[in-house]
């Protein structure tokens, strides 16, 4: 593996150092994530540039499966919380840990891909049914 010297802001050290802790892992396994999903993500040119604080990741499926950015939070997880909890975008960010612009984000790309993410909340509604 390479070696290679980063510097980073004093602040997104702290966030980053937050968010591994937050996902268990350290500083460094956090910072290779975040690039190799950055990087794979450019590479798939999925990602919308309207939207860039959502981004793709695998899924437990193995399908591709929109996430706020830095973050496992799912799109999808986001919208649920805003139609069937009701909750607003303030409550949305202070329970998951997230800054309104990067709810507003998401729920603005879950508007944008309106046909994916619905055909998505189908098959988990029909999951839960199958599973209560």
């Amino acid at each position: 593996m390479a070696r290679y010297s980063l510097n980073l802001p004093e602040k997104l050290k702290t966030d980053a150092e937050r968010w591994a802790a937050n996902q268990g892992v350290s500083l460094n396994q956090f910072i290779l994530w975040a690039v190799a999903e950055r990087v794979g993500a450019l590479g798939r040119e999925l990602d919308d540039p309207r939207f860039p604080l959502v981004t793709y990741r695998r899924g437990s499926s193995e399908g591709l499966v929109p996430v706020v950015v830095g973050t496992g939070v799912r799109v999808q997880t986001l919208v649920v919380a805003a139609r069937k909890w009701e909750w607003d975008p303030d409550r949305i960010a202070d329970e998951y840990d997230l800054s309104r612009q990067q709810v507003e984000q998401a729920l603005g790309f879950a508007e944008a891909h309106r046909g994916p993410i619905e055909q998505s909340l189908a098959a988990e509604a029909a999951l839960e049914r199958e599973i209560a």
